[in-house]
């Protein structure tokens, strides 16, 4: 029983000694986590996801109480690729990257403290805190963007099923008495990674075999895609006799909680039927004094041995076992590195893009101008948008953002995701080599995409001027994020964006001479503004 005490009090102490040090480690990470990314309505489970985890963990004392603790410096693997993805993020200003580094580090020090027959016990628990993070950007806007589009798609069909015309331009619906946008805050696809959390957890708590761990999981996505499109043929349907107010207020957030409703009870459905149609209270998740849901029996308690004694109380409790004096070491060094050395400089343009002149070339442009809120959305520094229009009376869209340091939450948005949208197709057609003097180059490597709309079709050409660099992906735009951060202790850069109309009295060849024409009388323009 005293050996029990002390190892419980040294157990605490160590709590008490870690997480003020992963406070101030992830502090930014998590002011973002709640206050932007769980504000979101795609993400507005994440409220939820941190109590389910004391649940989880609650739930296995049983068996943890009596689970020796048998400290390793196995933690070593995981805790020390925590701290790179820390790094990565901190200094390429990638949040993502930060919140995994959050997981792998409080995995590590568990596996570091308990040993790995404790860690097998809580793992899934603390794995489900990857529940709690919104994917990145990109990744998130490409999967719901696709997904919204096959919503769509299905809720046309559903439409022409009922007899209703109807027609889908994009993410755009025509009922020819109205239009229907299939957005991310009305879609209802909002609930789309909550219920696949959902069918995570209840896969988890199922305890079947593991392929029909897997199909629930997976039937989330297409059940979500399936009920949404229901939700939106109906809405289209009531609009004809009820007007506006079934797209929104009450019976709009009415449907949306209908899809999650409605997905959870077929999921639910599912697990019957994959459990050959047994009663619910033989299932794991249902069983009474189950631990995990399971069966599983919780281990005889084992006497302590001498060092887990000495290590529970004392200074031996911050000593013992040596790991933790490695752990925090590692985690201190890293927080004092963070807090003391600016990893980057604000370096501002080398003139302000409002004087970007209006005559470039036989160009002749007119300056535009962002909102403010649009502004604040994309945390840009300076910029410059002008319409150009050439001796043939054909035009060329600039827009120029530049960021004088790029951090996590403010940086560089990419027109990929951005975009697409309001009805337009976004296809990428790859990296082309303009024939274009940029400064030491002889050619400019450019992002090159078509947008369609109907019969109305845009050339767009896109790239990242990084420091000295010309980049064209956004995974490089990270990585040199980082190392330029670590290295130079700089990471601003700018994106640049052509756009030009494909008229219909020319071919896309076309409206690629122009731009590419543009390209080459603006660029030494452009490389007086940007610096060095």
């Amino acid at each position: 029983m005293q050996a029990h005490a002390l190892n419980f009090a040294g157990g605490w102490a160590k709590i008490l000694l870690f997480a003020p040090l992963l406070a101030a480690l992830y502090s930014s990470s998590f002011n973002w986590l709640v206050l932007k990314d769980w504000s979101r309505e795609d993400y507005s489970h994440g409220w939820f996801v941190p109590l389910i985890i004391l649940y989880l963990v609650w739930e296995k004392r049983p068996i943890l109480r009596v689970t020796p603790a048998n400290p390793s410096w196995m933690g070593l693997l995981v805790l020390i690729p925590g701290l790179l993805l820390y790094w990565i993020g901190e200094l390429a200003g990638e949040f993502f990257s930060q919140y995994l580094s959050f997981t792998l580090i409080v995995i590590g020090l568990c596996w570091l403290h308990l040993g790995w027959q404790k860690l097998k016990v809580l793992f899934f628990a603390l794995a489900f805190t990857v529940a709690m993070y919104p994917p990145p950007h990109f990744l998130h806007d490409r999967i719901t963007f696709q997904l919204k589009l096959i919503s769509s798609e299905l809720g046309i069909r559903l439409l022409h099923l009922y007899g209703m015309s109807a027609y889908r331009e994009g993410n755009i619906i025509d009922l020819g008495f109205t239009q229907l946008q299939v957005v991310d805050a009305c879609s209802g696809l909002r609930y789309l990674f909550t219920l696949v959390i959902m069918a995570i957890l209840l896969a988890y708590l199922y305890r079947e075999r593991l392929w029909k761990e897997i199909v629930l999981v997976l039937s989330a996505v297409p059940i979500t895609l399936v009920i949404n499109a229901v939700r939106i043929a109906v809405t289209g349907i009531l609009y004809k006799f009820w007007g506006p107010a079934v797209a929104e207020g009450f019976f709009h957030d009415f449907a949306g909680i209908f899809v999650f409703v409605a997905g959870l009870g077929v999921l639910l459905f599912e697990m019957w039927l994959l459990s050959g149609f047994r009663p619910m209270r033989t299932w794991g998740l249902f069983a009474a004094g189950s631990s995990s849901g399971g069966s599983e029996e919780a281990p005889a308690r084992l006497p302590a041995t001498a060092s887990q004694v000495a290590a529970g109380g004392g200074i031996g409790s911050f000593l013992r076992p040596h790991q933790s004096v490695v752990a925090l070491i590692l985690l201190a060094s890293t927080l004092v590195a963070v807090q003391v050395i600016d990893f980057r400089e604000k370096t501002p343009p080398a003139k302000p893009f409002a004087q970007f002149p209006v005559h470039v070339g036989q160009w002749q442009g007119v300056r535009g101008h962002l909102d403010q809120d649009i502004i604040d959305r994309l945390d840009l520094s300076d910029y410059t948008t002008i319409d150009y229009r050439g001796p043939d009376g054909k035009t060329v869209s600039l827009y120029v953002a530049y960021y004088q340091s790029q951090t996590k939450g403010e940086s560089i948005h990419s027109p990929e995701t951005c975009l697409p949208g309001s009805g337009w197709k976004f296809e990428k057609s790859g990296v082309s080599n303009l024939p274009v003097v940029a400064g030491r180059r002889n050619s400019l490597p450019v992002n090159s995409a078509v947008m369609s709309k109907g019969e109305n079709r845009q050339l767009v050409y896109y790239w990242f001027p990084q420091r000295d660099r010309i980049v064209t992906s956004t995974y490089a735009l990270k990585f040199y994020n980082f190392w330029d951060a670590l290295t130079r202790q700089r990471t601003d850069g700018a994106l640049v964006r052509l756009i030009t109309p494909v008229y219909p009295d020319e071919r896309i060849e076309d409206a690629r001479v122009r731009l590419t024409a543009f390209a080459g009388d603006m660029m030494p323009v452009l490389s007086e503004y940007l610096p060095e």
